[in-house]
This record gives structure tokens, C-alpha cells and sequence, in this order.
């Protein structure tokens, strides 16, 4: 029986590793990266980063050893949770490291689209001076709905209320969040939508948020109304997103996430004048190493003296 492992399936700098060693001694670090190290998969205690062929097969295995992982998103529905809780695994994510940089993501996007900036580019390559129709909008006093008022929907709350926006946040509860001048429950979402200029959704995918924004919901927003998308795909219909792209409903909508990635080349969405379509870069943030190994040594310190993890956990059941 060899050396408990602990598996790194993303790659960090050799002085993260070495901090990684110094925690944890008694254990053997092995990277994913490095073909060369042979080992007994079974014994992997500890994965960072989640390896879609091994660690499969390590929930199958009567005899893994893995009690737990850290993953390196802060959305975790493409993991198998229903195998995690039967064989009490401990999964804790990467909550709070896009916080900034989604945030930056979302306000850049909104500023470009009401002073013009994404008209100017197309006009630019036309060599037009300039668009005599188009609508320009102020940010400052427009109603903003943050769908989702966690680390990241706190960050951008924060943020917009700089630039004079009303911020307002749905959770699954409606419990007071901070950033916010008022929370609302999912289930009273339809009530609160249709006063809202723009909407911005930041939920993580769940049995209670997929398709959550459908038809229904798309006919309750303003007329002319926004919509950013940077939590999940799956969480939009995206032929009723379509429909209400084409009468109207939705003046204008920023695409991060798609319930098929890559977006199909024949998907409509590419082709339509009111969309701003992004290929799931709101995350991609500065420094991410360097924060995610942060939290993983807190978890570890928890994890090897005291059987438990100090940020982040997720629960099993709710699936965040």
C-alpha cells in the first residue's frame, strides 16, 4: 500500500506545488501533466481540478480511496453529486475567483452596448461616421435584476451601484443580500421582472433552474429589456430566447453560456444584429492559480486536521 495521493489534475507553478508538499507531507503529490510518475490510481485521497476519465472511474471503484475534491469552477452540475453523497466524497468549488472578472465582463458589455461602442465597431469596418437611428442609453438609474446574489451577483451589485444602477437580486429565498436595495424569491421572479431594464443572470444550474428562463419568463420582462447571460446555458430556452429576440420583447442580449458549446455554426443566435455573442470567457481571470490554491490549502488544512473543509463546501443536495 503506497503513500496516499493527492491528484493534481490543473497545472500549478512549482512553488504552489512545493506549498502543497509542506501541507501535506504524508502524502504523495502527483500532476496529471507528468506521464512519467506511475502510480496506484485507487489511492488518489485528494483530486484538484476534475479528470472527466479518471475520476469516473475512481466513483466506480469499490476500492478508491477519494474522499475528496476541490474543483476549479464555482458552477459544479457536470459533476455526478447523486455518486458523491452515496460514497460521502467532500466537493468544495471555486466560488469567489471570477468574481471580478465577470463583474468587469458583464458592466463592460452593458456600457459598450448603451454608449455605442458595438454599433461604432460595425459601423467602423462600413467606414460609416455614423448611425443617426441609433438609441443611445445612460446606465445610471436603469433598473438591474441579478439573478443570483452570491459571491459574484454581490460583486456586481456593488460595482453597478458605483455607476448609480438599482440593483436588485433573486435568490431561492428572497433573504437580504448585500449590494442589493431589495431580494426577491425564484418563485416571485415574474412579478418583480417586468420592472427591470436589463437582467443578468448569474444562477448555477440546478433541477430548479434549468429552462428557467422560458417563454413565460421572457413575456413577463419590459418590453425592450436586456438580457446577459454568464451562469449556465441549460438554465435558457434558447428557442424561446430567440422568439423573444425576434418580436422584440428582449431589445438586446449578451451570451457568455450556452446550452450546447461550442454554439452550433447553423445556430440563428450568430446571425442576429442583437446579440453579442462571447465564447465563455467571463471567467478568465488574472492571478487564477494564485487564488485557487489559496482556497485549496485552506481545504487542505482543514481536510488533514480536522476531517473537514474550511471554504467553499458544497452542498450535495442543492448542488452549490
Amino acid at each position: 500500500m503506497g503513500k496516499p495521493i493527492i491528484f493534481l489534475k490543473e497545472s500549478l507553478k512549482p512553488d504552489q506545488i512545493e506549498q502543497i508538499k509542506t501541507a501535506a507531507d504524508d502524502y504523495q503529490i502527483i500532476e496529471a501533466s507528468d506521464s512519467t510518475n506511475a502510480f496506484h490510481e485507487e489511492d488518489i485521497v485528494i483530486m484538484l481540478g476534475w479528470d472527466k476519465e479518471l475520476g469516473p472511474r475512481l466513483l466506480k471503484n469499490p476500492d478508491s480511496k477519494l474522499k475528496w475534491v476541490q474543483s476549479i469552477s464555482a458552477g459544479v452540475d457536470s459533476y455526478d453529486l447523486a455518486s458523491f453523497k452515496e460514497k460521502n466524497i467532500l466537493l468544495s468549488n471555486g466560488s469567489g475567483i471570477h468574481t471580478i472578472s465577470i463583474t468587469e465582463h458583464v458592466l463592460g458589455i452593458l456600457l459598450a452596448e448603451g454608449r455605442g461602442v458595438l454599433r461604432a465597431a460595425v459601423l467602423q469596418k462600413e467606414r460609416q461616421w455614423k448611425d443617426p437611428s441609433f438609441d443611445y442609453r445612460q446606465l445610471s438609474g436603469q433598473n438591474l435584476l441579478i439573478v443570483g446574489t452570491g459571491k459574484i451577483g454581490q460583486q456586481l451589485a456593488s460595482f453597478a451601484q458605483g455607476l448609480k444602477i438599482k440593483t436588485y437580486g433573486i435568490n431561492s429565498s428572497g433573504h437580504p443580500s448585500p449590494g442589493f436595495l431589495e431580494c426577491y424569491s425564484q418563485k416571485n421572479m415574474n412579478r418583480i421582472i417586468k420592472d427591470m431594464d436589463i437582467i443578468v443572470n448569474i444562477l448555477p444550474l440546478t433541477d430548479e433552474t434549468y429552462y428557467l428562463y422560458n417563454e413565460e419568463v421572457f413575456q413577463s420582462m419590459k418590453k425592450g429589456s436586456i438580457f446577459v447571460n454568464v451562469g449556465r446555458g441549460p438554465s435558457v430556452k434558447t428557442d424561446d430566447l430567440i422568439q423573444a429576440l425576434e418580436n422584440g420583447q428582449i431589445r438586446f442580449a449578451a451570451l457568455d453560456v450556452f446550452e450546447e458549446e461550442p454554439l452550433p455554426a447553423d445556430s440563428p443566435l450568430w446571425d442576429m444584429d442583437n446579440v453579442l455573442i462571447t465564447p465563455h470567457i467571463s471567467g478568465i481571470t488574472d492571478g487564477f492559480k494564485e487564488k485557487l490554491t489559496a482556497i485549496f490549502l485552506a481545504n487542505l488544512d482543514g481536510f488533514i486536521h480536522e476531517q473537514q473543509l474550511k471554504k467553499n463546501q458544497v452542498d450535495l443536495d442543492r448542488g452549490y
